[in-house]
């Protein structure tokens, strides 16, 4: 494909909050016009339109980086989505919903802010720019979620492969049991993470230098102030407007976990006599190329050359053909790990296989 057509096709992360807007004003089964474009036609066309495994040619890698284009994308979500998050508060105050209404409304919008703003957060969080870094703790306030980006880049991306790392799911386990024990695990290591780097830096821990501070009262200011905003507009107390916020967010940061979850599945790396563990390479994440959703979620799906070099902005991972190979992308493969069973019968034989074939 030419670099051209994969510009536009970095901007279909706007379809999902044009569909969440104009389904909610339809009605109906417009409500989770979302969800089916989500769950239903990405995964048709990734179906339709096979991979695409083309490398951005070496000659080419520094100007492509460089291109401010693929960070104006990103930048620009930031304020889409905290207009999108905004304006669904202001309908859950304003509006009589059903409780299927909700559950589609407040699903919806988790696709926006999880779906999307977590994968913007996640790229952005990896640069060490102080604007990017800024824009990603906006975005994962947004999910109540800011705690991410210390386990993450200082946690997830060291422990790796490894049964020290919560983020990594084990083989047959189920997602379900690996949610539980990722949310909760993730979250004791980023307050251990960051209490060390703050011992280090001589700052105190009663202090707004404290990011995991921040992470607890950012988001209750932030939906503080969205409440007590709409509830004076109403003239009575919205306490719609808190319980949607925390419900998405659950939502959102569970799209984070199970992605997380098919990312890693049975990943492990050799311990070495020193006791350390061996580095990091694309042999230790499962790689998904499938075209349409990879432009959806700015090319997360090259997982593998991301987590071989997290430096690497999106627009210029590569594949590689010799890491694990999901059958589906990520869309598809979420519905699939929702459901234990199936995802063993689909991944099990899938990992054994590759294992052999790489490690005989």
């Amino acid at each position: 494909m030419m670099s051209g057509l994969k510009k536009i096709g970095f901007f279909s992360a706007l379809i999902l909050p044009f569909l969440l807007i104009t389904g909610f004003y339809l009605g109906g089964l417009g409500l989770w016009a979302v969800h089916i474009f989500v769950f239903v036609m990405v995964p048709g066309m990734d179906f339709i339109l096979k991979t695409d495994k083309s490398n951005v040619p070496k000659n080419e890698i520094s100007q492509r980086a460089k291109a401010y284009f693929y960070k104006f994308v990103t930048f620009a979500w930031v304020y889409v989505q905290l207009s999108v998050l905004v304006w669904a508060c202001y309908i859950v105050a304003t509006r009589e919903l059903s409780w299927l209404q909700w559950l589609a409304f407040s699903s919806g919008t988790a696709l926006v802010t999880g779906g999307i703003g977590i994968t913007v957060a996640h790229e952005l969080g990896h640069k060490a720019g102080k604007l990017e870094q800024f824009y990603a703790k906006v975005l994962l306030m947004m999910v109540c979620y800011m705690h991410f980006i210390v386990e993450h880049n200082r946690g997830h991306h060291v422990r790796v492969a490894t049964p020290e790392d919560p983020a990594t799911s084990r083989f047959g386990e189920s997602f379900y049991a690996f949610w539980l024990r990722s949310v909760r695990d993730g979250y004791k290591s980023a307050w251990q993470l960051e209490t060390q780097r703050l011992e280090r830096a001589g700052i105190r821990f009663w202090s707004l230098g404290n990011q995991m501070l921040q992470s607890v009262w950012i988001p209750l200011f932030f939906v503080g102030t969205l409440t007590l905003g709409l509830s004076l507009l109403q003239g009575e107390l919205v306490w719609e407007v808190p319980v949607f916020f925390f419900i998405q967010s659950i939502l959102g940061f569970s799209l984070l976990e199970v992605v997380n979850y098919l990312e890693h599945y049975g990943m492990q790396r050799r311990k070495l006599e020193s006791g350390f563990y061996e580095r990091v390479t694309p042999l230790h994440s499962w790689n998904a190329s499938h075209i349409v959703s990879n432009f959806l979620l700015f090319q997360l799906q090259r997982h593998s050359d991301h987590h071989a070099a997290a430096h690497k902005p999106y627009q210029i991972l590569d594949h590689v053909e010799e890491s694990p190979q999901l059958p589906a992308g990520y869309s598809a493969m979420i519905l699939v790990a929702l459901v234990p069973p199936l995802w063993f019968k689909i991944m099990d034989p899938r990992l054994k296989a590759w294992r052999a074939k790489t490690f005989a």
